[in-house]
């Protein structure tokens, strides 16, 4: 539904960090509502009875969008600064090694403390 949306829309619009966390294993918590960081505005959307709401985003969080590499960025950024390390070490375990260069090759894409610890990943590995 997502993808169509995001063609439809015109916009990038990629899983929220909480939900990338989770579904990395980072974290427990279960987001109640469903919410997707986008490039559009922030707004929020009935369809089919269900209630969605997009939350505009910085283009750093939606790279690669839909790519288990984009989702380890997001939760990256959920997690902030004090857990982005731990975040990419743990998500290391799961990841392709196609997804880890994914990752990678991300870097300049992205803030320099979110870069820092991605590259000390690929340094200490």
């Amino acid at each position: 539904m997502v993808e169509g949306l995001s063609l439809r829309l015109g916009e990038t619009i990629a899983h929220q960090g909480a939900d990338a966390a989770n579904g990395l294993g980072l974290t427990t918590q279960v987001p109640m509502r469903e919410v997707y960081w986008t490039s559009g505005a922030t707004r929020t959307l009935n369809l089919g009875g269900n209630t969605v709401e997009l939350r505009h985003a910085p283009a750093w969080q939606l790279v690669l969008p839909g790519r288990p590499a984009g989702e380890v960025i997001r939760a990256m950024a959920w997690l902030g600064r004090g857990r982005a390390g731990e975040a990419v070490r743990q998500a290391k375990n799961s990841l392709k090694p196609s997804d880890l260069e994914e990752v990678l090759a991300a870097r300049p894409h992205l803030p320099t403390w979110v870069a820092r610890e991605i590259s000390a990943l690929a340094v200490n590995g």
